[in-house]
């Protein structure tokens, strides 16, 4: 995929978590990284609610529910729906220096998202492209296990001549992530099916956190070691992170 540098592991705070992506499509706007990928799993349960999510007569409400739950409400900085994942998920944000960026969104939708579909295939799932009826944060590049349950949602970020793709992908705790959700949407009156909720572990038991982040690894960058995110990044990233908390 040409990715030239490779981050790993956590940071710790969980609005800093968000605000690193933020952090890395802006350095890459200024052409100080020309590509980079970012695999971790969070080391919190969190809650992550959309900008308009926040303006719902029922939004303290979700996040009490969150909280409650043992789950840190944060709010990210563009568009969707509510999603809730632990540690036992995978999120990688990939970031390029492009000037093209803003002309290729749906192609990079539908290119990155059969990309991931096709390694969960090499896993054994039976993945797919596509929305399922009644999924949380919907999405019509969503990766699906056999039609029926949501694995992998996807977003996109684009700025001047940069671009970051997300990719979150559940690995366990589905049955958690269920109950709060089912809670989370009816306070925001939005429509939601608990049956649509999946995750890897439970289309292949046997399947490790661990051995899934392997494998996403040499599938983005095989060959190339990972690295502690560097000072100008966490700096850079501090700065946001506020806006991200609740």
């Amino acid at each position: 995929m040409g990715v030239v540098q490779v981050f790993s592991g956590p940071v710790g705070e969980p609005a800093m978590e968000l605000a690193v992506a933020n952090a890395l499509v802006r350095r890459a706007s200024a052409g100080e990284l020309t590509e980079a990928v970012r695999l971790y799993r969070p080391a919190e349960p969190v809650l992550v609610f959309g900008r308009r999510d926040t303006r719902h007569r029922g939004f303290e409400a979700a996040v009490r529910a969150g909280r409650e739950a043992g789950f840190v409400p944060l709010v990210r900085a563009v568009g969707g729906r509510p999603v809730a994942y632990t540690s036992e998920a995978l999120v990688i944000d990939h970031v390029r220096h492009d000037p093209r960026a803003a002309e290729e969104q749906e192609r990079r939708f539908k290119a990155f998202g059969q990309v991931i579909a096709d390694e969960l295939h090499s896993l054994g799932i039976d993945a797919r492209v596509g929305e399922v009826p009644g999924e949380y944060c919907p999405g019509a590049q969503s990766i699906n296990a056999r039609g029926a349950v949501k694995l992998v949602g996807t977003g996109q970020r684009v700025v001047r001549e940069a671009w970051l793709f997300s990719s979150l992908t559940v690995i366990g705790d589905d049955e958690r992530i269920r109950s709060l959700l089912t809670e989370v949407y009816a306070h925001l009156e939005l429509p939601f099916d608990p049956a649509t909720v999946g995750s890897l572990s439970t289309e292949r038991p046997d399947l490790t956190a661990s051995a899934v982040e392997a494998h996403f690894h040499t599938a983005y960058a095989a060959g190339i070691p990972p690295s502690p995110l560097d000072q100008p990044t966490l700096n850079l990233a501090a700065s946001f992170a506020t806006d991200h908390q609740i």
